[in-house]
């Protein structure tokens, strides 16, 4: 079967497809990856095939957004941020247009892409599907994942829905670029996904049930699957630098915010290296997109891009911003965390972490000092309890198969 898998965003919204792809690669399908053109070197390691979109808006986004963020109170704030949203989404539809295969047999799209993805698959004859990373369907278990947990209740479900139709307002424009540049009666993004629903449309969510249990009143066609794991390079070999470290002394704490920018490098360097002082533990801290470095010793090294995978399990404990990506990898490692969410579902997963109990707390970016910092490690590191809950999730994971689910259920013809 020939397949293309279509996502944009950072590299969170792009290393999962990784391992997707290359296990359907495995089962013999002819499988495409499209993405962003600044990710070519993560995909062709794995082996596959890309298709470069030409539109890349979302280094830009993000980093409205991380402002809006900082000054959310200031006036027009808001309105800047959701007017590069729209943007940023009517951005897309030439870059899907031009990259979408007339002969593929399925599209796997993910949440960012699907909304222009599936009228472009349908225009085409293509049967497409769901490839999510974050829940999205409106629940009564959970709140949507732009906001924090909170209780069960028939308001979260409500709250779900109020949420999914803001975001099928922020791809008014694109929705309607989309259908001009077709030549199809505009429907709006709100029916398009009533339509979805009532033919239940197929979403694999690559998440473990262990960590978001499937809501018994989703939709059939909803499927939780298991985390899909990113390739890793079979060539790839740790700096000998980092190696050293790590066998100087104990298992140090990682520190790293990802694509995330919350403050400036020089000051979550600071705050960084104060708190690790102060809980007296080692840590290694990643560049990421803000930066971030530290003067380097025997206690604390700056490292750059790494698999998670390979990394975290040698971990005393993960300080990162909760993403959806690094929060499985730290759960996958086994090791306790603090979160420090800064947007969009990082609250959302760092409640869930603390919830599972391999966190003491969430430290919210506005909230997070060396003080604070320095105590939420003392706590994580020093009371086994969290570790050891830690490795009982991981134990579990480790049992599931998500790359493996989505496959069968395409053998099967589901999709």
């Amino acid at each position: 079967m020939r397949i293309q898998i279509i996502t944009a965003g950072t590299y969170g919204s792009v290393a999962p497809y990784t391992g997707l792809a290359h296990r359907l690669l495995a089962e013999g399908h002819d499988v495409e990856l499209v993405t962003h053109a600044k990710f070519a070197p993560a995909v062709s390691c794995c082996g596959l095939r890309m298709r470069p979109l030409q539109a890349d808006p979302f280094e830009q986004l993000l980093r409205m957004h991380t402002r809006f963020e900082r000054t959310r109170y200031a006036p027009g704030g808001l309105y800047a941020s959701l007017r590069a949203g729209r943007r940023a989404a009517a951005e897309l539809v030439d870059g899907i247009l031009d990259a979408v295969d007339e002969k593929a047999d399925l599209l796997l799209l993910s949440t960012i892409t699907a909304p222009i993805g599936a009228v472009v698959a349908e225009y085409h004859g293509i049967p497409s599907a769901g490839a999510y990373l974050q829940p999205e369907a409106p629940t009564s278990a959970f709140p949507p994942c732009v906001m924090g947990l909170r209780r069960r209740g028939f308001g979260n479900r409500m709250l779900g829905r109020a949420v999914n139709l803001a975001f099928d307002a922020l791809y008014g424009t694109a929705n309607r670029r989309v259908h001009t540049r077709l030549g199809l009666p505009c429907r709006s993004t709100r029916q398009l996904r009533r339509r979805r629903a009532s033919q239940s449309w197929p979403v694999w969510h690559g998440f473990s049930p262990t960590v978001v249990p499937r809501p018994v009143d989703w939709r059939p066609g909803l499927h939780v699957t298991g985390y899909w794991w990113p390739h890793q390079c079979a060539d790839w070999t740790p700096p000998e630098t980092l190696t050293d470290f790590l066998g100087a002394g104990p298992a140090p704490v990682f520190i790293g915010f990802g694509s995330t920018m919350p403050r400036s490098a020089e000051e979550l360097g600071e705050i960084a290296v104060r708190a690790l002082r102060r809980a007296r533990v080692r840590g290694v801290v990643q560049a990421g997109w803000a930066g971030l470095s530290v003067v380097d010793d025997d206690d604390v090294i700056t490292v750059g891009s790494l698999p998670h995978g390979w990394l975290f399990p040698r971990m005393a404990a993960v300080v990162h911003h909760a993403g959806a990506g690094t929060t499985g990898a730290g759960l996958r490692a086994g090791v306790p965390a603090v979160p420090v969410p800064v947007m969009t579902d990082q609250p959302w997963w760092a409640s869930r972490l603390v919830r599972l109990g391999v966190s003491p707390e969430a430290l919210p970016h506005p909230r997070l000092s060396a003080a604070r910092l320095a105590a939420a490690l003392t706590r994580v590191t020093g009371e086994p309890a969290y570790r050891r809950r830690a490795v009982e999730i991981a134990t579990r994971i480790a049992g599931e198969d998500g790359c493996g689910q989505v496959a069968r259920a395409i053998e099967s013809g589901y999709a």
